[in-house]
């Protein structure tokens, strides 16, 4: 069985992290770096430039000339398909609530082991995101604070049984294949569901599928993994 290799670009200012990094991932025989940028607006650019893009951008937040945060926004607007890691020294709750509703799959601390990048970066690219038992804490953390407004469900927007079913798995980060087997339905029609929801929540991705039931109390918190 030939081995499914994950394409991965690299955005940060500080050139021997950025290279030390691409160094120690591509010690991992199932991802592959195909880009460095040094900044947001230099990545833009490379983006701009290239016919093949990454599948996942591992992304830094300070950065001269354009910063991680508005390049995140862009990059949602104009490639929704790349899955945004944050690889990043701002660890702070504001930073990662700030990102994940922007659109990040995930979120990590520089100081992050190479195996956890890793690990991350491959359930990213399975599942469309990955939230660890601190992330989603946070997450809930701000759901529940009641200073901060929360979105409200239309009324108009009708979600069936079954897709609140595929939506509750989704947020217990569930793979396709694993949601088909506890539903006893097929993969395909995991995938239709999700577009159904995308489609109806009006989200750009997985994440954003996410961010929305968690805020709108569309799942049962408590049978998340915190």
């Amino acid at each position: 069985m030939e081995l499914s290799v994950i394409s991965i670009g690299i955005a940060d200012d500080e050139a021997l992290f950025r290279k030390g990094l691409r160094l120690l991932l591509e010690d991992f025989n199932d991802i592959k770096v195909i880009m460095e940028a040094e900044d947001g607006q230099d990545l833009l650019d490379r983006l701009a430039e290239r016919d093949q893009h990454p599948e996942i951008l591992l992304l830094d937040l300070k950065m001269p000339r354009l910063n991680g945060i508005e390049a995140a926004k862009i990059l949602r607007e104009d490639y929704p398909e790349m899955k945004i890691i944050i690889l990043s020294t701002h660890y702070s709750k504001a930073f990662i609530i700030n990102m994940i509703e922007i659109g990040a799959a995930s979120y990590l601390p520089k100081n992050t082991i190479p195996e956890e990048v890793a690990s991350t970066i491959r359930a990213v690219s399975h599942k469309g995101f990955y939230y660890n038992n601190e992330i989603l804490e946070i997450m809930r953390e701000n759901m529940m604070n009641k200073n901060i407004p929360k979105l409200k469900t239309p009324f108009e927007i009708e979600i069936t049984q079954r897709e609140k079913e595929v939506l509750q798995l989704i947020c217990e980060q569930l793979t396709t294949t694993e949601i088909a087997d506890k539903l006893f339905i097929s993969p395909r029609t995991v995938d239709g569901h999700r577009n159904n929801l995308l489609s109806k929540l009006d989200c750009r991705n997985t994440a954003g599928l996410v961010v929305y039931a968690l805020q709108n109390g569309l799942v049962e918190i408590k049978d998340l993994s915190l």
